[in-house]
């Protein structure tokens, strides 16, 4: 796993992001609602991690939790902290989406911003 700061770092280094909707998305007023983990990948495959939610002080290892996203606002928030200016949200179970940063954002440093839910 890595944490939101490296996901960042390493989306500017050329990783591509991969979205994955775990939980069938369903509109409810006019909020999508449904489960989404996102990934850091490399083209080739060799390189694949999951995006950790952020730890605490005084958290072992073992109390890291996969990052997950309970809202399409929520994920499209976390997506554009990240960089991205265009996020596809896949909303069937399954369903996956890569994404790379546009071009001009490669090599840039990464905001502190979070982009929590």
């Amino acid at each position: 796993m890595v944490t939101t700061k490296y996901f960042k770092e390493l989306l500017r280094s050329g990783y591509l992001a991969e979205v994955v909707c775990t939980k069938e998305a369903f509109k409810k007023s006019a909020v999508w609602y449904g489960e989404w983990i996102v990934r850091v990948v490399d083209s080739d495959g060799t390189f694949e991690r999951l995006v950790a939610s952020t730890r605490l002080p005084g958290q072992s290892e073992e109390e890291i939790r996969i990052r997950t996203h309970k809202t399409a606002n929520g994920l499209i928030s976390f997506l554009h902290a990240a960089g991205f200016t265009h996020p596809t949200v896949p909303l069937e179970k399954g369903g996956r989406q890569i994404m790379r940063l546009p071009d001009d954002a490669i090599g840039v440093p990464a905001s502190d911003e979070d982009g929590d839910d």
